[in-house]
């Protein structure tokens, strides 16, 4: 039944005529918007992907904007729900005229917009899930910029199988995001002939964190891999650590180290957790370097964020499209422009778009944190 569901709302989005779109562009501004996640456990790491990205908006707007447009960018909470997450859409499309939708959150949600996105012969621009279910079948009005869940979930249990862990369990709650992540862990783990000795789950609704701690201690695992994020996974976390199990935790890139860090302080020691995006260590890659002088410029202050960071990078891919695009802008140039560009580089970080596949990037490393929260790659 998921399945079907799943497949009817991609199909109603497969047809890519009718794509020549510019509501919301007009002779000084360019409208975005966005339905994400800022209440509840995600809210304030999805508040800094928005933080991110405003960041750089607010210095391209300074410069005079793109061929001569301010970037307008409007985010209202959904709290994570697909309902919601519907009905914000279709405000940013129907009343604020939004041009396209940029950096929404959420699998399910993602989903549930879809059929929006082709009604309103509209874009989605680099929205925040790596479901494969999304990549696997291309569709022609999204464009993906991080790598996808499936390329995580690889990375992962490859590193644990040649490092010789036999006994791996997966943490994961019973939502839409835990079980995408377990899916794509599943299938990692087959590739990779590493069966997993158990798959703990929690009860979003009624969350017992000391149960999944005690069944995690039985499991006498070596590594568990956390597939969740936000104040789930360090609340599991938490609850492990007051047990007499010391397994290895793993997380995906939706984990975010800032907000790891603040909930674990040095306890966070040793979680190692997939990365989509560059190191903020790194200083030699240019659009890290174009992060941390603007951030620095805004507030001398300020502490980089990774979850910001994100949120930059897509902003940054975005007015890169929107420059080569040029002043004769709709979702039609858009998406030709993106089409046409080959590889879009900012050092390490690339992504490609083509006619027949806006997958985007690739880019999936493994960090570990150290006892001040910093990552090591």
């Amino acid at each position: 039944m998921v399945v079907r569901v799943w497949m009817a709302l991609l199909a109603v989005c497969l047809c890519s005529s009718a794509l020549a779109r510019n509501e919301g562009v007009t002779a000084d501004e360019i409208r975005l918007g966005a339905s994400v996640v800022l209440s509840g456990p995600l809210g304030p790491q999805t508040a800094q992907y928005g933080e991110g990205s405003q960041l750089l908006f607010d210095a391209v707007n300074a410069q005079g904007g793109v061929h001569g447009r301010m970037i307008r960018y409007t985010t209202l909470d959904d709290g994570f729900d697909p309902a919601r997450a519907v009905e914000n859409t279709r405000r940013l499309l129907e009343t604020d005229k939004v041009f396209m939708i940029f950096h929404s959150t959420g699998t399910a949600q993602t989903a549930a917009i879809l059929p929006l996105i082709k009604e309103h012969r509209t874009l989605l621009f680099g929205p925040v899930t790596g479901a494969s279910v999304f990549r696997d079948t291309f569709n022609p009005l999204v464009f993906h910029v991080r790598a996808g869940y499936a390329s995580e979930a690889s990375r992962i249990v490859s590193q644990l199988r040649q490092q010789g862990v036999s006994r791996v369990a997966v943490f994961y709650p019973d939502d839409g995001l835990g079980k995408t992540l377990l899916a794509e862990l599943r299938k990692a783990s087959e590739a990779e002939k590493l069966p997993f000795v158990a798959e703990i789950r929690l009860d979003p609704k009624q969350p017992d964190f000391a149960a999944a701690a005690r069944q995690t201690e039985k499991t006498e695992a070596q590594a568990v891999i956390v597939a969740t994020a936000g104040a789930t996974f360090t609340d599991y976390i938490k609850q492990v650590q007051a047990t007499s199990a010391r397994p290895s935790f793993y997380g995906f890139s939706v984990a975010s180290s800032d907000a790891v860090y603040r909930d674990l302080g040095p306890k966070a020691r040793g979680i190692i957790l997939a990365q989509i995006i560059p190191s903020l260590r790194n200083t030699t890659i240019p659009v890290v370097a174009e992060y941390l002088a603007l951030l620095k410029a805004k507030s001398p202050q300020a502490q980089p964020s990774a979850a910001q960071f994100d949120g930059f990078v897509h902003a940054r891919l975005l007015v890169e499209g929107l420059r080569r695009t040029g002043r004769n802008l709709s979702t039609e140039s858009f998406t030709k422009a993106m089409e046409d560009a080959g590889e879009i580089s900012f050092g390490r970080f690339s992504v490609r778009y083509s006619p027949r596949s806006h997958n985007g990037s690739n880019y999936v490393e493994l960090a570990i944190m150290d006892v001040d929260g910093n990552l090591r790659y």
